[in-house]
């Protein structure tokens, strides 16, 4: 079965408009229930979201849906997607749900899908939920006396920042240090700068206040100018910056040097091969993990295996190999050994520890490898097919063969967003980004 509605993480679109209307986001509700509905116990489902205003619009209306289908309803209000996974299967749940569209802005929002193991669903699963969408559910409907219940569960937060502190080494603190922590005006806007000041940290919370339209806004991951710039500014030891819905993290050193998701994993797969702790003797990583990282493994004997990109499809090679480190080059870091999905805190809490147990500076321990020259360029498309296009085919066999021995190039349209990514990557810069400009000029013309 085919799938219109999922991309790659989910559900995705503009708030109030198709298909992030109440009107599909409650089919999607009755949909999952029904997907769900396995054995004769009382059916339940964590509902969390992220500082959207939209949320206000999407929670009742999934609510509504899995309530009309006999499904219990736990809320947990503003949470990260990895909390909503971890109290998915703490709870019980035959299902969790995140109200999030990650790390975009405002306008949109998405709903993100775990099953009771705490993992995003399968394809399999996602194309029969929305085959169900489609189709008439009246037939499924509980009687009056069948209906589910709703409830909020107050302490949520609370479970999982124990929950994450527990991921942190026994016996290492973090005081003495001075962390700066953006939250993107998001989902861990409470959790994070509560959970390092519990470990000790010195703490320079930033994007904690959260108004329905500033996620994401000049902050957080995909804009980590200002927090580089605070955690200078307030001589900090190291900066964190976190997305929308916490699942990643991006990382800036005492010098404003920025860390992103490559040099985490080969920190993090460095240290953990060093003491026995890293699986298989391999990372899991995207089409999109630059070659340096690559190289820095084969040096310690270590094997980067990639896969298309999607945090879910990483996922899906660790479970298949029983990998327990992966991740993507944006900051999602899956380290199974915590967490079934990204989660930015406990990541960021794998890399302190080192920091930490070394007593060097950020600058000396965050960055592994040098990474080679990278180049990537966002084409937006309104509808179509653009890589179809003979012209568009033609340029990027032509660049193919320019990089042909010297570099790899890389063309995907985004599973989130209505744009085409053309990543080039090499020993010659100056090659690769006249690869990128002139595909994406041809990519331009043929939307």
């Amino acid at each position: 079965m085919t799938r219109k509605l999922f991309g790659t993480d989910g559900i995705r679109g503009k708030s109030n408009a198709e298909p992030m209307t109440a009107e599909t986001a409650l089919k999607v509700g009755m949909a999952a229930a029904i997907q769900f509905n396995r054995g004769d116990h009382r059916h339940r489902v964590v509902i969390g979201k992220d500082t959207r205003l939209s949320g206000y619009l999407l929670e009742p209306a999934l609510t509504a849906g899995f309530i009309s289908m006999g499904m219990d309803v736990i809320l947990v209000g503003p949470m990260p997607t990895p909390a909503i996974a971890m109290l998915t299967t703490s709870l019980r749940a035959d299902l969790g749900v995140m109200i999030s569209a990650s790390h975009n802005l405002y306008e949109d929002n998405g709903i993100k899908l775990f099953g009771p193991d705490g993992f995003k669903l399968s394809d399999a699963d996602e194309a029969e939920i929305e085959a169900r969408v489609n189709s008439d559910m009246a037939g499924d409907l509980a009687s009056p006396a069948a209906l589910g219940h709703a409830r909020r569960l107050d302490d949520a937060r609370g479970r999982y920042n124990e929950y994450v502190k527990q991921t942190f080494p026994r016996g290492l603190r973090l005081d003495g240090l001075k962390i700066a922590v953006d939250c993107a005006n998001g989902a861990a806007y409470k959790s994070a700068p509560e959970v390092l000041w519990e470990l000790g940290a010195d703490v320079v919370p930033i994007g904690v206040d959260p108004d329905g339209i500033n996620i994401n806004k000049g902050c957080g991951s995909t804009d980590t100018d200002y927090m580089r710039s605070l955690a200078m500014a307030h001589n900090c030891d190291i900066g964190l910056a976190l997305d929308g819905d916490a699942d990643r993290v991006l990382i800036s050193d005492e010098k404003g040097n920025l860390v992103d998701g490559d040099q985490v994993l080969g920190l993090i797969a460095k240290d953990w091969a060093a003491n026995g702790r890293l699986n298989g003797g391999a990372v899991v990583s995207t089409v999109m993990s630059n070659l340096g990282l690559e190289k820095f493994l084969t040096g310690l004997d270590l094997e980067l295996i990639r896969t298309q990109v999607g945090d879910r499809y990483v996922v899906e090679r660790m479970r298949k190999g029983g990998y327990n480190l992966g991740g993507e080059q944006s900051g999602h870091i899956i380290l199974s050994d915590y967490s079934t999905t990204g989660d930015g805190l406990i990541a960021a809490l794998q890399v302190l520890a080192v920091v930490v147990a070394t007593g060097k500076p950020a600058s000396e321990v965050c960055r592994v490898f040098e990474p080679l020259p990278q180049v990537l360029r966002n084409v937006t498309f309104n509808g179509g097919k653009p890589l179809d296009d003979k012209a568009v085919k033609k340029a990027i066999k032509d660049g193919e063969g320019r990089l042909a021995g010297a570099g790899r190039l890389l063309i995907r349209p985004s599973g989130t967003e209505p744009v085409i990514r053309v990543m080039a990557e090499g020993e010659d810069e100056a090659l690769i980004n006249a690869v990128v400009g002139d595909i994406a000029g041809v990519i331009e013309q043929a939307c």
